[in-house]
């Protein structure tokens, strides 16, 4: 049993008290009542230091099963199944997806009290960036290259699902307003289902920081994007995300995590994502240069085409959409932080380095070396 408060992972990549309490033993002995796959578990092994909800592992009856909590105002059972029906999807379609593990009533996910728990077996592989935080820098293009792969191959398992937008906006990757003509009106049309980011942005100027910083960057997209189809995508593709086996020298993915910021977005979303993620070191942009690893983007480029060719309008589309890809889920955290733990300060984290700062530093040298390597790449 745990006697010490947990700790998580801060925006900042500091060391933080936890928003939410670390699962105890007492809610493994519930689950165990719904979940035969728990066994006789009686032990969490370990806790994970992610901070948007509480996960941890433990010993189940033939495998070792990890669990995770969401308080219900982040996510209900209803909400979470809308992930786990994508990842069943792809599992059927041969990507190596964790398996969600049904309770004795065949429910992927369950409510209790204010949480809301959902259980996958732990997959195959090693986790070799379990205390990797997001934004933290991949730095092998070997293991770059496959993501890329994957990730082409998950979206071709997905061509062929079929399913609704997602229920909510809290911390989920869309990209609507990206694709609106006029995202500052698409989103006001939004705000009165969303009265914690209302709250938040009736503080600021909102519209005049996003006309200076954000939306130069949106010139034309909404047009081009047009052309791209809606596919249900992972949109969260960190290398923390998934788990690694070694075929002899060569890394492979054994097991894709945490479908979270599923969606239906696009392709090119998705793997202007993965960039964003595993390329650029956001919380060390003062090393300049060295904070972004062009290679890397190029290896998950290249590596994606290998399996799914994209044609040059394409790419310089995917190299244009790089610097507002982070736009809907920016607004998702701002919203989640106002509204959800009520954390102004992370809430203005979550506007000025992230939704501000991102397309900032995208005309700074380093960020447009990024975006002149991906436009020359196709």
């Amino acid at each position: 049993m745990m006697t010490e408060p947990h700790r998580v992972q801060g925006l900042n990549n500091d060391d933080v008290a936890a928003d939410w309490p670390a699962i105890s033993t007492g809610e493994l002995a519930w689950l165990k009542g719904r979940y035969l796959q728990l066994g006789s578990s009686n032990q969490l092994r370990w806790h994970s230091p992610r901070p948007l909800s509480a996960a941890a592992i433990a010993s189940g009856s033939d495998v070792d099963v990890f669990i995770k909590r969401h308080h219900h105002s982040v996510r209900s059972a209803a909400c979470l199944q809308e992930e786990h029906r994508f990842m069943a999807h792809l599992r059927a379609g041969g990507i190596p997806v964790s398996q969600v593990l049904p309770d004795r009533d065949g429910n992927t996910a369950i409510e209790h009290g204010d949480w809301t728990y959902e259980l996958h077996a732990v997959g195959v592989g090693s986790d070799l960036y379990r205390d990797a935080p997001s934004w933290t820098l991949l730095t092998n293009t070997h293991q770059a290259a496959e993501a890329g792969r994957m990730l082409a191959r998950l979206h071709q398992a997905a061509a062929s699902y079929h399913a609704p937008q997602r229920s909510t906006h809290l911390l989920v990757a869309r990209d609507d307003l990206i694709r609106s003509a006029d995202p500052i009106a698409a989103l006001k049309l939004t705000l009165p289902q969303r009265p914690a980011l209302a709250r938040y942005l009736a503080r600021i100027p909102w519209e005049a920081e996003l006309q200076r910083h954000v939306l130069p960057w949106h010139q034309g997209l909404a047009q081009r994007l047009a052309q791209e189809p809606r596919l249900w995508a992972h949109n969260d593709w960190h290398v923390s995300n998934l788990l690694w086996t070694q075929d002899g020298s060569d890394p492979h993915i054994g097991t894709v995590m945490d479908f979270g910021l599923a969606s239906p977005t696009s392709a090119l979303f998705d793997l202007a994502t993965a960039i964003e993620r595993n390329a650029v070191a956001w919380l060390q942009l003062e090393q300049g240069a060295r904070a972004v690893r062009t290679d890397i983007a190029l290896a998950l480029l290249q590596g994606y085409r290998q399996v799914l060719p994209l044609s040059a309008a394409r790419v310089h589309l995917l190299a244009d959409l790089l610097p507002m890809v982070h736009f809907d889920f920016a607004l998702s955290e701002v919203e989640y932080f106002e509204g959800i733990t009520g954390s102004t300060a992370n809430a203005d984290v979550a506007w000025q380095p992230f939704m501000l700062g991102h397309p900032i530093w995208f005309n700074s040298p380093p960020g447009q070396s990024l975006l002149q390597a991906l436009h020359a790449a196709a």
